[in-house]
């Protein structure tokens, strides 16, 4: 059974490079680029790390996205729409990675939940 922890979180930005400097000088994050995939991950010392997402229709400014584990997406999917809240996004294939579902709690707060490829 999944302990559901927080394991990734995303923070919109208008530009990759100046929020990566940004953070590592403002905290001592270390922050890698990924043009091919237009994504740059963040390590935060002991806690979770996370990615710069480009602001976007789904990548909204002042709405940073939470990822939680889990075993199971779409039953954590409709666990959620069974306590009130709703689909946003079903279980996705991030390609080479895991997988990864969106919901709208019931206040219209966005989580994320993933599954990584391998859950050795």
């Amino acid at each position: 059974m999944s302990n559901h922890s927080i394991v990734h979180i995303e923070i919109p930005v208008n530009d990759q490079e100046t929020a990566g400097k940004f953070y590592s000088d403002l905290f001592g994050w270390q922050y890698q680029a990924y043009p091919e995939m237009n994504y740059a991950l963040f390590t935060a010392g002991d806690g979770p790390g996370g990615g710069f997402p480009l602001v976007s229709e789904m990548h909204q400014v002042n709405q940073p996205l939470i990822y939680v584990s889990t075993d199971d997406i779409e039953a954590s999917l409709a666990k959620a729409e069974s306590l009130g809240g709703s689909m946003v996004v079903p279980k996705t294939e991030i390609p080479g990675q895991g997988w990864f579902g969106i919901f709208s709690d019931p206040t219209g707060n966005n989580i994320a939940l993933y599954t990584p490829m391998s859950q050795d």
